[in-house]
């Protein structure tokens, strides 16, 4: 009779989550065969925007139900997100080319002249944000705190300051989730103790450091959902805007890989004192990019919570996981499978 096989071995790795609006789909769906693998444990979260809302409900679901109930809680956060409705997009698209076009541009035009002439305290007094009620209902943050599987921690910016905030996951709570989402063209700042916050990814999409001193793990996977190259030149207003949108929310997520490369630098040359190497981790890093699996989506497309839409994003998310781990999973625990400057740097 044969024995049966010995469950496979599970390495443990710390996400980096960005923000991208409806394009954090992709994330859910690299999250859920992360979740589905016998041989991936995520022990740490770090995360911004759409980032945020994936890593929350992904360290609630798993509070409640281990990998099946992350997969879960991802899964209804993002079929409710479906049922809220963009007020900009039209409710169809056109099997015809140019009537398609017309459709993205009326879209596109009618945000930026609403957002351009009215402030959000202008045009939405109320500060009425239909995704506030959603996150509310599907994550309990009281229990989430409880949570000691996995570490989470949630980035915004202080507008005032112009720093980064990292809430820990102490601290995560409904207006944390809401400071790290929130636009400033559409939602007024979100108030936390006296300090007003807009988006995380202006200062920090995803913030990396907070896994650097408060996990001991030391492989890092960073989903990548932003392109930082595009080799076609925009010259329409929706395609500079969309430039612009991508230009600004890595910016900040390339300084720190900067920082962090010039230390992989020093500990791997010696030109640090040994007593000093103790004090600074060598990370392994991985990545998941979406630049060439969301380079056709632009920028109106982060707006869009069509249904089959994420889903589409979600299967492409699982594809890139499967494909990630098929080749990067016997280097876990040993070496980094990507090479910061020649993929984030080196440009």
């Amino acid at each position: 009779m044969t024995e049966p096989s010995a469950p496979p071995a599970r390495k443990r790795l710390n996400l980096a989550l960005q923000g991208g609006g409806a394009h954090g789909a992709f994330a859910w769906g690299v999250c859920d065969k992360l979740l589905e693998s016998e041989t991936i444990e995520i022990n740490a979260i770090t995360a911004t925007s759409a980032g945020a809302m994936v890593g929350t409900c992904l360290a609630y679901g798993y509070h409640l139900g281990r990998g099946q109930g992350a997969r879960d809680k991802l899964d209804e956060f993002w079929e409710r997100v479906a049922d809220l409705q963009n007020p900009f997009e039209l409710p169809m698209t056109s099997p015809l080319p140019f009537f398609e076009e017309a459709r993205k541009f009326w879209a596109n035009q009618t945000m930026g002249a609403v957002t351009s002439a009215f402030s959000p305290y202008q045009l939405n007094p109320l500060n009425w944000n239909p995704l506030r009620d959603l996150v509310d209902e599907v994550v309990d943050f009281e229990a989430l705190r409880q949570c000691r599987s996995i570490k989470l921690f949630v980035s915004a910016t202080n507008v005032r300051s112009g720093k980064v905030k990292v809430f820990p996951m102490e601290e995560v709570s409904l207006d944390a989730c809401m400071a790290s989402a929130c636009l400033p063209h559409l939602f007024q700042a979100v108030e936390i103790g006296g300090e007003a916050y807009w988006d995380g990814g202006y200062m920090g999409n995803p913030s990396l450091w907070p896994l650097f001193y408060e996990t001991e793990v030391e492989d890092l996977l960073l989903v990548h959902i932003n392109p930082i190259v595009r080799s076609e030149l925009p010259t329409t207003v929706p395609e500079i805007e969309n430039r612009l949108n991508e230009i600004t929310f890595n910016a900040s997520l390339l300084k720190e890989l900067r920082a962090v490369g010039f230390v992989q630098k020093l500990l791997r040359e010696g030109w640090l004192k040994d007593e000093y190497k103790s004090q600074l981790s060598d990370i392994r890093y991985h990545a998941i990019r979406a630049d060439k699996l969301l380079d056709d989506f632009p920028l109106e497309t982060k707006f869009n919570t069509d249904i089959h839409f994420l889903r589409e994003l979600k299967e492409i998310g699982r594809e890139a996981a499967a494909k990630w781990i098929g080749e990067a999973w016997d280097k876990l625990g040993e070496d980094s499978t990507c090479d910061l400057r020649g993929e984030f740097l080196d440009l």
